[in-house]
């Protein structure tokens, strides 16, 4: 048995629903556990009719703005919200799960915006709270996270690197934050199994990008060491439209449930 968990930057949810590319995705992957980011939306504005799966939805106090949602086949143990900050708790950013080998945990990391505008608050504020977060996780058991980290973490995860050195997403603080992650025993799923350049998970809307394939990858799974030999495969499924992101996903051991 197979575990497969995805998780995907919808970019709002209610207008990927109009668009038929979301419930395709799931009759053609059949996640066990979906993920969501950016879902813009509180789950009373949406009809959503999922048959097997239980939603959890995590809404911005801002409408129309960010939020998760994680939609599962499995009952978890413990279902919580946001990170217990509240400088950092208003805008519906993290679901975690508790299961019985582990936690998963969604997040919608903010993006430091034009003109790095929220630079100084995401990389000296959020990115360390977050990973403080984690680390206080995975000292009750193993800590899988994913979502759209709004970083782009080595020069080989997006197109055009040496002119966005100083744009959102790929600044030296920005892949810092990841560095510590890594540093920490993270691992970084898709680049366990996959070296290979021109692997994107979101495209500007801008200048045909997605049709040019000139991309970044932001999106991600990983998973605390201690799971490496649960890890079976990690997929990018480019092929995917509905949204400026596409799917990525990750496939574990069922018996790690």
């Amino acid at each position: 048995m197979t575990i497969r968990l995805s998780s995907w930057n919808v970019n709002g949810i209610r207008a990927i629903l109009k668009k038929g590319d979301f419930h395709k995705y799931l009759e053609d992957y059949k996640p066990d556990i979906l993920c969501l980011q950016e879902t813009k939306a509180h789950p009373d504005q949406v009809e959503l009719d999922l048959p097997g799966y239980k939603q959890f939805w995590n809404a911005a106090e801002k409408k129309g703005y960010s939020g998760t949602a994680i939609f599962t086949k499995f009952d978890p143990i413990n279902c919580s919200y946001d990170i217990g900050v509240s400088e950092h708790d208003q805008e519906g950013r993290v679901i975690t799960h508790e299961y019985t080998s582990f936690y998963l945990v969604t997040v919608y990391t903010p993006n430091s915006g034009d003109g790095l505008k929220r630079l100084s608050y995401r990389s000296g504020s959020w990115d360390l709270a977050f990973f403080e977060y984690l680390k206080n996780l995975e000292k009750k058991k193993p800590v899988i996270f994913c979502g759209d980290l709004n970083v782009a973490h080595k020069e080989i995860d997006l197109a055009n690197p040496k002119s966005n050195v100083k744009n959102a997403g790929f600044t030296p603080e920005e892949r810092a934050g990841f560095d510590r992650y890594v540093d920490h025993g993270f691992i970084d799923t898709f680049r366990f199994f996959n070296q290979e350049k021109d692997q994107y998970s979101w495209w500007s809307y801008r200048t045909r990008a997605r049709e040019k394939n000139v991309g970044w990858r932001i999106d991600y799974f990983c998973v605390s060491e201690s799971l490496k030999d649960q890890m079976e495969a990690a997929h990018i499924h480019a092929h995917v439209m509905g949204s400026d992101h596409c799917p990525v996903a990750l496939e574990l051991k069922g018996d790690c449930i």
